[in-house]
């Protein structure tokens, strides 16, 4: 019986990993092609703007 549920709580657990990095994932493209087109200056790479805007906005 109890390996029953560790494969149960495995199956849910693993699903739930995947949809997690699958929803990060897209996230973070759209948030890079967002900084890429209006936040970053000229010759900027998104990495460098991000930086950039994570230290402006905690001063």
């Amino acid at each position: 019986m109890v390996g029953g549920y560790e494969k149960i709580e495995e199956a849910v657990t693993g699903g739930y990993k995947k949809i997690e990095k699958a929803v990060t994932s897209g996230y973070t493209k759209i948030e890079d092609a967002f900084v890429a087109r209006y936040l970053a200056k000229k010759g900027e790479t998104v990495a460098e703007a991000k930086e950039r805007l994570k230290n402006a906005s905690s001063k």
